[in-house]
């Protein structure tokens, strides 16, 4: 043990005195990890912490799960608890009940309830005037607004022989459906119709992969339901995830090919200039799997010090382009620092490929002759 602890110990100092002698080299490549981990680090932390934004983002711009009502064309209660048991803390969801109603002038309107609350979470972008806040009072569609009495007035609406009457608390206007309906709340909805939630929309969050998880655990759990993504969005939200992810990761391995040409050129004309060394090492019965692991470990060296080096320079980068060109914080990913060390040994490396072919190709013999 004492033996090998020695052994361990000089092995470290030939590294700690190999990086001594050759300042300049060692600077060289320790200065090109270094840049080629800031960079890599900062586009790594700027595309996780965008990722996150632009998934925020797009939930605001309303569902992208729909779930529906089989035959029974409602859902029960308990149906109701087990799609929220499965969605969890996963998103949003929001329940939806329709019917056709008549209005007092026997035009037919399209009536859906909700919970209010809810909606204003999940669709955002709703243009609102006002919002109901009590019983009794409804959010009316821009064109459903032309079938009723002016705004302000209470109106009445009749389904099956059944009147309820509303007040306008305010319009809504998106450009779709939602302008020719009525949106009452679901209490006041189930007391006039007797109807249940028929459409739950759910704002899912997390990456693709996630999303194709609730949908499954979604199905599992309402299995004679209908469930679907909303494909504009997710498609949407897929294609501009997917394009910046792979700018971002195309920058970062045309970034780490030029870091590996320049370690493997700084450590060629090392091993060149130290071939007399290594011709001595061997000469003395140095093993060639001895020469290896000390140019090895040399190389390891570098590359972990320029990671971490790297990484502290690079998620400085991220925060100061976040607040200059995105005014907003870019939170430090440390979950990318095991990426970042790990992919700079890969580098360091591999770039030892070719100096490892030349040494082996050293003759002590012919060396030391000067030959």
């Amino acid at each position: 043990m004492r033996s090998g602890g020695s052994r361990s110990a000089m092995f470290l100092r030939l590294l700690a005195r190999a990086a001594v002698w050759r300042k300049g080299q060692a600077l060289s490549a320790l200065l090109s990890v270094t840049v080629a981990a800031a960079a890599v680090s900062a586009m790594f932390d700027l595309m996780v912490d965008v990722e996150a934004k632009l998934r925020r983002e797009f939930r605001s711009y309303g569902a992208n799960i729909l779930v529906e009502a089989g035959s029974r064309k409602s859902f029960s209660p308990q149906e109701l608890a087990r799609i929220y048991s499965a969605l969890a803390d996963r998103g949003l969801a929001v329940p939806f009940a329709y019917t056709v109603a008549r209005t007092e002038k026997d035009q037919a309107v399209v009536v859906a309830a909700t919970d209010f609350a809810l909606v204003r979470k999940l669709n955002p972008w709703w243009a609102v005037s006002s919002w109901p806040e009590h019983s009794g009072q409804a959010l009316v569609g821009v064109r459903a607004a032309r079938l009723l009495p002016p705004s302000g007035s209470p109106f009445r609406l009749r389904f099956a022989q059944t009147d309820i009457s509303l007040r306008s608390a305010g319009t809504v206007q998106t450009g779709a459906g939602e302008d020719s309906r009525i949106y009452v709340s679901l209490d006041d909805f189930s007391s006039w119709t007797g109807l249940k939630p028929s459409v739950v929309e759910i704002a899912a969050y997390g990456a693709r992969g996630e999303i194709a998880s609730i949908l499954n655990d979604l199905g599992r759990a309402v299995p004679s339901a209908d469930v679907r993504p909303v494909r504009q969005v997710t498609e949407a939200e897929a294609g501009v995830l997917g394009k910046t992810r792979s700018t971002l990761l195309s920058s970062a391995a045309l970034i780490a090919a030029t870091a590996a040409l320049s370690v493997v050129a700084t450590l060629m004309g090392w091993v060149f200039d130290r071939r007399r060394d290594f011709a001595i090492m061997k000469a003395l019965g140095a093993s060639e799997r001895l020469i290896t692991l000390f140019v090895l470990g040399q190389a390891a060296l570098l590359g972990a010090a320029g990671a971490i080096g790297g990484f502290a320079i690079g998620v400085g980068i991220a925060a100061w382009i976040g607040r200059a060109n995105f005014h907003a914080p870019v939170v430090p990913r440390l979950t990318i620092l095991p990426a970042i060390v790990a992919g700079s040994l890969a580098v360091t490396l591999v770039s030892t490929l070719l100096p490892l072919r030349l040494l082996r190709r050293i003759q002590p013999a012919m060396i030391l002759r000067g030959e």
